[in-house]
């Protein structure tokens, strides 16, 4: 078997999220389709994380095991030639047995984006949330400082009952940056807990608007 890393940008504006779904098209589904297409061969696509409905990604990391050789610039060209505009194959390499998506990644980065006005300009109204009242920035960084380490996350986590090892997490880095009217916030970890980063985003939007402290963030430790 040839094994094969495949890195990935796409739109998920109208998938409803990575992985395989019973009746609901996916970036996976349609990724291992446009594979099936190009070689012949049907294969599982192992991602290195699962975005939900909605998420976008400018450099996934995903891998597949194919029969037979096919050169990497030939099978990104002939894969970009199939598949929908909205998902772009932007590399592929081959790679040694043992390598694996998930287990190989070395941290893993979100960013979300928020327009902090009531007007977006329509090319970015599906990539940002509009957020009319200002947001207290400097607060939104002191919480932030409370926030990154190794904490338990379990606050953070939409589904607690979801059956998970542990949730702890160590957050390297969660950084809250401004140009304009735009605010974007960065986390980045190992790997996050389901709809970690949403809620995370979701606390420090309340921490900038007034209706929580920075300090409400202890609450992890």
């Amino acid at each position: 078997m040839n094994r094969y890393k495949i890195i990935v940008a796409y739109d998920g504006s109208d998938y409803s999220g990575w992985q395989l779904q019973p009746d609901a098209v996916t970036v996976q589904s349609t990724l291992e389709l446009g594979i099936k297409t190009v070689t012949g061969e049907a294969v599982r696509l192992h991602g290195s994380g699962r975005t939900d409905r909605g998420v976008h990604a400018m450099g996934q990391v995903a891998h597949c095991d194919l029969i037979d050789k096919i050169k990497p610039d030939t099978f990104t060209r002939s894969l970009n030639a199939v598949l929908p505009a909205d998902i772009r194959v932007i590399s592929v390499t081959t790679v040694k047995p043992d390598f694996h998506a998930r287990r190989s990644a070395i941290s893993k980065e979100y960013r979300y984006y928020i327009w902090n006005s009531d007007i977006v300009p329509p090319p970015l109204r599906l990539y940002r949330t509009a957020i009319r009242n200002k947001l207290d920035v400097d607060a939104m960084r002191s919480a932030c400082n409370m926030i990154v380490g190794k904490h338990d996350f379990a606050a953070f986590t939409a589904n607690p009952n979801r059956p998970v090892e542990s949730t702890v997490r160590e957050l390297s880095m969660l950084t809250v940056s401004v140009r304009g009217k735009e605010i974007m916030i960065r986390a980045r970890s190992e790997g996050f807990l389901y709809k970690m980063v949403r809620s995370l985003v979701g606390f420090l939007i309340r921490v900038g608007d007034g209706s929580l402290q920075p300090e409400d963030a202890q609450a992890i430790r």
